[in-house]
């Protein structure tokens, strides 16, 4: 029979790390970096539609054209409904869109 050997105070027996506890830490810093860059674009694209409401206010108010508490009114009511249109969510796809193809791609190059 073999002697079991005696580990030393202190000396656990090393461990492999698990390739996919390896793979969700990818995932989960992938998915960081692509919600900054959601914000972000996010942001851009809402300041976008602010100033062109903006614009639009001048244009149709040339007496009343600068800051003025209608116009803020009138940008705000008109971004209300903005979240829903098509621009804001083709940005939601710069989330769902890099992150799916990561995946699929390790899964295939991996599991095939």
């Amino acid at each position: 029979m073999r002697a079991v050997p005696a580990f030393h105070a202190g000396h656990e027996p090393q461990r492999k790390p698990c390739p996919m506890i390896a793979f969700l830490r990818l995932i989960g810093m992938v998915l960081v970096v692509e919600l900054i860059f959601y914000a972000l674009i996010s942001i851009y694209i809402r300041s976008l539609r602010r100033e062109a409401l903006e614009k639009e206010w001048d244009r149709r108010h040339p007496e009343r054209a600068g800051a003025s508490p209608e116009r803020r009114e009138f940008v705000r009511r008109s971004m209300i409904g903005f979240s829903r249109t098509l621009r804001a969510r083709l940005a939601l796809l710069v989330l769902v869109l890099p992150l799916v193809a990561f995946v699929a791609i390790v899964v295939i190059v991996n599991y095939n």
